[in-house]
């Protein structure tokens, strides 16, 4: 399908990357829970990421470490933008263990943002955040949102809330990352009655990522926009795969 006249297509992926681990069946994450303690073999991965990773123009990263001992204290985002191409990034670290290790959303885009806002998420845990980044300059410019929720469905409840304060009424907004549930839950469709972001026609399976069967990973986006050929991706070995897309932006919600 053709691009309508006055757009422009990008191309988007979201993926969950459990910091560079490798996760093949459940037993794994018994027997090489080392591998989110140390740092071998992440980098192997980390640069079959980076080969997905710069076939996008913009990408939003889960569980990305910041710089600790599991990733031998690399900033894997930083990392990403290096070895796939882009000229921008910026990372939002939420949780750590013990300086053992470090998670972070993570941005890398192609395209220049006008600006980057990071916000602490509520939840009965502290520790997750959305990375907020705008691409125009009016309230109707291309807005990215990367985000991790909780696994309880009431912090999610609460995240979602504060998340759709931020959207809600965003036309050309996109909220991507791991949601930690199904597009169906009752906290989802609160985020969907008080914002513009539209429910996927097709949910895509991407959890666990050796035999897909659960949709918590979702790329969700307002209703000014339209996608094609959402699919699934392997990251390297993480228990997630990525989702990707092709998204048509109208060239006013982009600066130049």
């Amino acid at each position: 399908m053709d691009k309508p006249t006055g757009h422009r297509r990008l191309k988007l992926l979201s993926a969950n990357i459990q910091a560079g681990s490798s996760t093949r069946r459940y037993s794994d994450y018994a027997t090489r829970s080392w591998s989110h303690v140390l740092p071998m073999g992440k980098r192997l991965s980390l640069d079959t990421i980076a080969q997905l990773a710069g076939r996008h123009d913009i990408v939003g990263l889960n569980e990305s470490d910041p710089g600790s001992l599991r990733s031998g204290f690399t900033n894997q985002t930083h990392y990403l933008a290096q070895r796939g191409g882009f000229h921008y990034w910026s990372h939002q670290p939420n949780r750590r263990v013990g300086g053992v290790a470090s998670s972070a959303n993570g941005l890398l885009s192609k395209l220049e943002p006008v600006e980057v806002i990071d916000h602490a998420l509520p939840g009965r845990i502290a520790g997750r955040g959305v990375l907020l980044a705008r691409f125009g300059d009016d309230k109707a410019s291309l807005t990215i949102a990367v985000a991790h929720l909780s696994l309880g469905a009431q912090s999610r409840a609460s995240q979602l809330a504060f998340i759709a304060e931020l959207l809600h009424d965003h036309p050309h907004a996109v909220l991507m990352g791991d949601f930690n549930c199904d597009v169906d839950r009752p906290e989802m469709a609160a985020l969907f009655r008080r914002t513009r972001l539209q429910p996927p026609q097709h949910a895509v399976p991407t959890f666990p990522s050796w035999s897909p069967q659960r949709a918590i990973d979702h790329i969700l986006l307002g209703d000014g926009l339209t996608h094609h050929h959402a699919r699934a991706l392997p990251a390297a070995q993480s228990d997630h795969l990525a989702l990707s897309l092709e998204l048509d932006v109208p060239m006013a919600a982009i600066r130049g």
